[in-house]
């Protein structure tokens, strides 16, 4: 049985509880510094996931078998650190809000490091500046976390056509198992993530941001996350050079981290000029913009077509990018506009960004293999090659693709089911779905960007932070887990 081998894997997550801990440190650092009251809610929490992690290290420390983790092991410790790390995350918000319920408290940690968005929390400018430092933190973290676990892992695991992903790492990155080649990978993207969001902070108080406002802000437009620390979100600031500086960044957020990272060490920009996923994403991004600046121009939303472009162009990029900030309430605008731009956060993102949805690699090989079936009609003895920046892909992986967007799509079904069983409306239900399984943050109706998910019942809760869950893992890796298969020698 492979039970032999959870031991391994509980003994990787207790080092992994003990990191969160470390984490936990830094917003307890800022909360002793501003002295917002807040600082013995973080130092409680941090001792209790030391003690947690302790145990966990002595209950598995003497029973570890190979000490170098394998793919099966993979899939159990990326599921459980993501199932666990919420629940540690969420102990500094429940020992500040007593008043909070469990249930809303890890809802609000999955979507901080599912980098998401979505909130039950309101009243946010009066909370204590390092609670909103954690939160804004957590979408920073777990953006970071997304692509490691989208550059670095799902490509050895093979989940859901992840192999294409491997192509767009940098070679030395590279490697057929779980081994310390991933603390490699990780450096290399943790360092040019924490340069680009250092960039993005330095923009926004040049930009008229207060200090803690930038820092904060930089934190969620680079984890692609959307947390703010003002109710209003970005329509908190009404500036259209803040507005557009976040456009920027997250046009930079939505693209391979993997990309930028080979832009820097070799010191040109011609990576760019080769990734076509890249000019995809941006081909569409700015195409869409102008689609719905056009039409909200057409319909009479703006006087005129300039106001209409600035509203369009962040809102359109914040939620195609699955960002989730927003400037103005988007839910009243002619219903074409949101259940296009919820559409486009299905996609829109690149592999190995921090972005959420099915990935703009997936959708563009889905595509070409779909015009290669209609030129195969024509031409029964056509042989049809698959390519993506200058790659030929297998049918292994498009079968792998082709099986993911599958369960994607069953995965949004039932839990819109589960919404509407449970007393949501079909907008309210649907789009709350979409919203979490792509770390979108706001959906529309009841759930729109002047609300929060606080409308929500308990049940309704824990059905979109699993979806969230699900999403931010690729689906197959929480799944497989389930499967008797997977626990056989």
């Amino acid at each position: 049985m492979y039970l032999v081998r959870l031991n391994a894997v509980l003994h990787a997550l207790s080092f992994v509880i003990v990191v969160i801990a470390g984490v936990l440190v830094i917003p307890w650092l800022v909360s002793l510094g501003v002295d917002d009251g807040a600082s013995d809610s973080f130092f409680k929490a941090i001792g209790l996931t030391l003690l947690f992690g302790y145990i966990f290290w002595r209950m598995t420390r003497k029973r570890v078998g190979a000490p170098e983790l394998q793919v099966r092991d993979g899939f159990l410790l990326a599921a459980l650190t993501w199932a666990v790390a919420p629940a540690f995350a969420a102990l500094p918000l429940l020992f500040q809000m007593p008043e909070l319920s469990v249930t809303d408290a890890y809802f609000e940690a999955v979507s901080g490091l599912a980098a998401c968005g979505a909130t039950t929390f309101s009243n946010l400018d009066k909370l204590p500046l390092s609670i909103n430092f954690w939160r804004c933190f957590m979408n920073w973290v777990g953006g970071m976390g997304v692509v490691v676990l989208s550059v670095a892992i799902l490509p050895l695991l093979g989940v859901g056509g992840s192999q294409a992903f491997k192509a767009e790492t940098p070679g030395p990155m590279k490697d057929d198992k779980l081994t310390p080649r991933i603390a490699q990978t990780a450096k290399g993207l943790w360092g040019v993530y924490g340069l680009i969001t250092s960039a993005c902070m330095l923009a926004f108080w040049l930009g008229g941001m207060r200090v803690e406002d930038a820092v904060l802000h930089g934190f969620s437009t680079m984890g692609l996350g959307g947390f703010s620390s003002h109710d209003a979100s970005f329509g908190y600031f009404n500036s259209p050079v803040l507005e557009a500086i976040a456009v920027f960044f997250m046009l930079l957020a939505g693209i391979n981290f993997s990309t930028h990272f080979l832009v820097l060490t070799r010191r040109t920009i011609k990576p760019y000029r080769m990734d076509r996923e890249a000019h995809a994403f941006w081909l569409l991004m700015m195409g869409s913009v102008l689609l719905v600046a056009y039409y909200l121009w057409r319909e009479n939303t703006y006087v005129d077509f300039l106001t209409a472009l600035r509203f369009a162009s962040f809102n359109v990029v914040s939620i195609a990018t699955t960002t989730g900030f927003s400037t103005t309430d988007y839910n009243v605008w002619p219903v074409f506009a949101p259940v296009f731009m919820l559409f486009l956060c299905c996609f829109a993102t690149a592999a190995g960004s921090t972005g959420g949805g099915i990935k703009m690699m997936r959708a563009q090989l889905l595509l070409k293999q779909s015009y290669g079936e209609l030129r195969r009609l024509i031409h029964p003895r056509l042989q049809v090659v698959i390519k993506l920046n200058g790659r030929t892909f297998g049918t292994s992986v498009l079968y792998s693709i082709l099986a993911f967007v599958f369960l994607y799509g069953a995965t949004i079904i039932v839990g819109t089911m589960l919404m509407l069983f449970s007393g949501a409306d079909v907008v309210t239900g649907f789009t709350a779905i979409i919203a979490c399984i792509n770390s979108t943050g706001p959906g529309l109706n009841l759930v729109g960007p002047a609300t929060t998910f606080a409308v929500l019942n308990d049940f309704q809760t824990w059905v979109c932070s699993i979806a969230m869950l699900l999403g931010r893992l690729e689906l197959f890796t929480i799944i497989v887990i389930f499967s008797p298969d997977f626990w056989r020698r």
